[in-house]
């Protein structure tokens, strides 16, 4: 059998090896909780919930409450109907977290049970994925120093957090493509600029030559119309994040014309919303980046077993665990400098 017999809850919290600095944020560490969903036949699939305040307005503290109501949700379903299970936890839509992180345990518990990665359960499309490093704000020197350092260890794609100060964004960009040529840039404003900052900046950029592959969330997540006009207005690729939490926000991106791509993060939407996204806009024809929150290795486990499986994302933005310290590596999932594969 594969009849559900438990669902655990357990805080854990990881210090970052140094403070994460973004638009808006500084982190010293990362409170996440870990999903442990048991069978009768004695197997056990593990997930992880890492919310995130900012973006979806949820507290560890109330996620971590939530635990007998999932077990109420769950409790007597099979794995093996794992799309059944999907759809019952759908109705957590305002914890997404949670869903994400439930939903993975499931699969998990379900590929352990029939001894089949879940990468394959959804497809098995790559055999292995190149992930990005990212730049987190500090002083141009640091940046720099550390976009280099990460360049050397064989990080072709360099994300660079801006959106705090625009003279110095301009700047620090163009530092690091000097000292970093042959790399591909991922610049990420969480939200930090207005419009027409947004377009000075790429404006300028290109001017000195630079290519930006992606230009994530330069406006508030509610500015539709502001990303619609950089996207027309800049000759970068424009990216949601904040402004793409679920399947109708998507929607609704792809019915304005309002970006290029789109940045799955499991944490948004849940692993159900992900999938239905990843449909959507391949018929809409835009592109797809997966990125994390606060991830240790077990919860980027998640998504690297969704991109490897769907095959569907140009860009991968998977690496918090390298940013923090973990006791022990949990992730089913081999790791050279940038390759990603399953074990």
């Amino acid at each position: 059998m594969s009849k559900i017999v438990n669902v655990e809850f357990k805080l854990r919290t990881y210090e970052y090896y140094k403070p994460f600095h973004i638009t808006g944020s500084i982190s010293e560490s990362s409170t996440n909780i870990e999903v442990v969903i048991e069978t009768d036949a004695g197997v056990k699939g593990y997930g992880e919930i890492s919310p995130s305040f900012r973006v979806n307005g949820e507290k560890v503290e109330a996620l971590y409450k939530l635990e007998e109501a999932v077990k109420e949700s769950i409790i007597g379903m099979d794995v093996k109907e794992y799309r059944k299970i999907f759809e019952v936890l759908d109705r957590f839509f305002s914890t997404p977290s949670v869903k994400a992180g439930v939903q993975y345990a499931v699969l998990d518990a379900f590929s352990e049970e029939i001894e089949t990665p879940v990468y394959y359960l959804l497809g098995g499309l790559k055999e292995e994925i190149e992930t990005d490093r990212t730049v987190g704000m500090d002083t141009i020197e640091n940046m720099v120093k550390e976009a280099k350092k990460i360049f050397s260890e064989g990080f072709n794609v360099i994300k660079i957090k801006v959106g705090e100060n625009l003279r110095k964004d301009i700047e620090v960009v163009g530092e690091i493509a000097k000292e970093t040529k042959g790399a591909k840039y991922i610049v990420d404003a969480n939200m930090g600029y207005t419009p027409k900052q947004a377009i000075e900046f790429a404006r300028v950029l290109y001017r000195r030559g630079i290519d930006i592959s992606v230009f994530e969330q330069p406006v508030v997540a509610s500015d539709i119309e502001g990303l619609k006009y950089i996207r027309f207005n800049s000759t970068y690729p424009v990216a949601a994040d904040e402004s793409a939490r679920s399947k109708y926000d998507v929607y609704r991106l792809i019915k304005e014309e309002a970006v290029d791509f789109i940045n799955i993060k499991l944490m948004k939407s849940g692993i159900s919303d992900a999938l239905a996204i990843i449909e959507m806009t391949k018929t809409a024809n835009l592109q797809l980046m997966i990125g994390c929150m606060g991830e240790s290795s077990l919860g980027i486990n998640q998504s690297v077993n969704i991109a490897l499986g769907t095959g569907a994302f140009v860009f991968h933005d998977l690496d918090s665990h390298l940013m923090l310290k973990e006791n022990a590596f949990r992730g089913k999932f081999k790791q050279e400098n940038a390759k990603i594969k399953i074990l």
